[in-house]
């Protein structure tokens, strides 16, 4: 039986991606920063809290990442952690500098020392593209970020390409393009979205206030991405993957796909906010999953609609 360590076990991927490893038989430990909320509900949502076990730690702690990776033993290590909201970066960039960048080179170092052998795997971002080089992102394309989270990010990546290449490391980074689930945070679109038009259509809301609704990401589901995360770890040689739908759309279209999907139409109640848009906007962003798909035998299986009325029927239950 093998083990894993998965930092931000709490979140969206890490709560995914313990399901997902529990299915495949492992011992799943996680990395617990106790300055967070309780964010357990997400572990309780998918009916897995009781069945892996929460290790106290911090990315910003080297020594609290060394007593975890010796407590779990960890063959694998899944470095999901980081201050991942982008419009927050721009208020807090030195704590996403501290966490999102230099915690990774705090975890790899914590591995290189532990266990050198145990496989490594960074959560990089298709925020790295930001002003976009080419029309379709691939793993060769020009990084270009646009937010302090992405610089941050970008950090993480080209260390983990580092420790690679110095050390001999089975670091991996999967560029991972927007990935949302009923899982995802209130504070990210596709979720402020849903719940919106969930409270909406029952009587507990009047508006949805947006930004710029015209830009346009590469949306896929959550569940899925995290097995392209495992299957990074299985190949015999460490390499960077980006991992993507391969189909851009507009906020604007997300959002009448969940209007439309309890029989409302959103231009009666969206009203745009000039207080959401970005300093430096990220226009258009369309990976390109070829690699994935050749290598690692991974394709997406969710549409954007059905990820979108998925979540519309998840946010209708809760609101309910």
């Amino acid at each position: 039986m093998k083990n894993a360590l998965i930092t931000g076990i709490t979140g969206q991927d890490g709560a995914y991606l313990a399901q997902w490893l529990l299915q495949q038989g492992y011992r799943v430990h996680g990395l617990v920063a106790r300055r967070s909320s309780d964010t357990h509900w997400r572990l309780r949502e998918l009916d897995i809290e009781g069945d892996v076990t929460l290790i106290d730690g911090d990315l910003a702690d080297v020594s609290s990442l060394t007593r975890a990776l010796e407590a779990s033993r960890a063959s694998e290590v899944y470095n999901l952690a980081a201050q991942s909201f982008v419009g927050a970066s721009w208020s807090q960039p030195l704590l996403t500098a501290q966490v999102t960048g230099l915690g990774v080179a705090n975890l790899l170092e914590a591995v290189r020392q532990v266990d050198p052998k145990a496989r490594f795997y960074q959560a990089s971002t298709s925020e790295m593209f930001g002003l976009i080089q080419a029309e379709r992102q691939s793993e060769t394309t020009p990084f270009y970020p646009r937010s302090p989270y992405g610089v941050a990010k970008l950090y993480g990546h080209w260390l983990t390409v580092n420790y690679r290449e110095s050390f001999g490391m089975h670091a991996s980074s999967g560029i991972l393009f927007n990935h949302e689930s009923p899982l995802r945070g209130i504070e990210f679109v596709t979720r402020k979205v849903t719940d919106a038009v969930a409270r909406i259509k029952t009587g507990q809301q009047k508006e949805l206030r947006l930004g710029n609704i015209d830009a346009k990401r590469d949306w896929g589901f959550a569940g899925d991405y995290v097995k392209a995360m495992w299957l990074m770890l299985q190949q015999d040689t460490p390499d960077d993957y980006v991992i993507a739908t391969g189909r851009t759309t507009t906020v604007r279209d997300m959002v009448e796909i969940a209007f439309r999907h309890v029989g409302l139409n959103c231009e009666d109640y969206v009203v745009i906010d000039p207080a959401f848009f970005r300093p430096a906007e990220v226009d258009v962003l369309l990976g390109d999953p070829s690699k994935a798909e050749r290598q690692l035998g991974w394709k997406a299986g969710t549409s954007l609609e059905e990820l979108i009325c998925m979540m519309v029927d998840a946010d209708l239950r809760r609101v309910s």
